[in-house]
Parts: structure tokens; C-alpha cells; sequence
């Protein structure tokens, strides 16, 4: 007899389907200055990104923005479109090992974040606020 099947860990499209619905309930006006961020998935986070972030295992980076923030930016200064990277398997591995939370909310926690990034919002900024880890 075959053992049962287990059911598969949520997919990068999946972890993008969550951020993208994550985006589209913004309130206004960040709605509008969100749409210009693309949102990738990527299951690990670059090894130049975990240097760079002094990161001492990649489980410790869970998403990244990169780009200038609207706080940042002028006329004279034209910039790319930003990212935000989400890393789908330190993702899932906070999810698992927190169990108090549903992966929805880990993945718009995360998207949160990072947009607070491109809105011009510091690590303490958002801290100040957002008590997750609480």
C-alpha cells in the first residue's frame, strides 16, 4: 500500500498571487505609487544580496526592496522601475517554525514591509509601528 501524499509546499506563484492582492488593497494614494514596483519570487536570496545585507544565513532574509524610494527620488534623478523580491523558501521556513500566523499574512506582512521601503519608510519607521515580531 502506497503511503499517502503529501501535499506540496505553495509555489513562487502562488507566494506572488498573495503579495500582488496584498498590493491591490492598498488605500489610496499608496495604491497609485504602488504600481510601478514589480514583485519578483525567487525561492533563495542571492549570495551578493546576503553579503551585502550582512546576512549570516539566507533563512534570515525573508524579501528586499531595491530601488529609490519616492522620498528619494527628482526630476533630475530618474531611476528604474524598483523591485521587491520575496524569498519564497525562508519564507515558508518562518512560517512553519512560527505557526501562529497563516502563510496570507506572513506574505502580506512581508509585502507590507517592503512597500513601506519604497514609500520612504526606515527599518525603525516601520518597527515603530508594526510589532511583528511581538
Amino acid at each position: 500500500m502506497a503511503p499517502a501524499s503529501c501535499a506540496e509546499a505553495p509555489s513562487a506563484e502562488a507566494i506572488a498571487g498573495i503579495a500582488e492582492a496584498t498590493r491591490a488593497a492598498f488605500p489610496a494614494p499608496f495604491d497609485g505609487l504602488a504600481r510601478e514596483v514589480r514583485i519578483a519570487v525567487l525561492d533563495w536570496p542571492p549570495d551578493d544580496v546576503l553579503d551585502e545585507m550582512g546576512a549570516d544565513s539566507a533563512y534570515d532574509l525573508t524579501g528586499l526592496y531595491e530601488g529609490a524610494a519616492l522620498t528619494e527620488r527628482s526630476t533630475e534623478w530618474p531611476e528604474p522601475p524598483s523591485v521587491i523580491s520575496l524569498y519564497r523558501r525562508p519564507i515558508l521556513d518562518e512560517w512553519a517554525e512560527r505557526g501562529d500566523v497563516t502563510l496570507t499574512e506572513l506574505v502580506a506582512h512581508v509585502t507590507v514591509h517592503e512597500f513601506a521601503h519604497h514609500f520612504g519608510w526606515s527599518d525603525d519607521d516601520i518597527a515603530s509601528i508594526d510589532r511583528w515580531w511581538e
